[in-house]
């Protein structure tokens, strides 16, 4: 895949909630730098969190308003609409930053709001 099509399965598989797909976009050595989460290094860090959002969010999607793709760095906009496990809802707008390598996610980013996301963290 060219880094365009990985951030198109980014999203696809996110909003299909296919987390272990979901990783497997990313490197071994990915770091991620998450509004919500923090700062996470390592896919089996990743992946152990993923595990949680079926339990968090009763419903979530990302929907992708405006791809941006430069050699091995990418953003996009998107659209966050989501509800936590009670059905309570949730509506941001995200940024996200991206870094490839080798074909894969080697850093992310996302910037957003964090007070609509109050009915996951509190």
């Amino acid at each position: 895949m060219d880094n365009r099509e990985i951030l198109d399965k980014y999203y696809e598989y996110a909003n299909a909630g296919n987390w272990n797909a979901w990783c497997d976009l990313f490197a071994e050595d990915q770091v991620m730098d998450e509004q919500l989460a923090g700062h996470i290094e390592g896919l089996a860090i990743l992946r152990e969190m993923m595990g949680g959002m079926d339990t968090m969010y009763s419903k979530f999607q990302n929907i992708p308003k405006y791809f941006v793709v430069s050699g091995d760095e990418g953003a996009v906009v998107s659209h966050i609409s989501a509800a936590n496990s009670a059905g309570e809802t949730i509506e941001a707008d995200v940024m996200n930053y991206f870094r490839f390598k080798d074909g894969k996610i080697s850093y992310m980013a996302n910037f957003h709001d964090t007070k609509p996301f109050a009915p996951v963290t509190g």
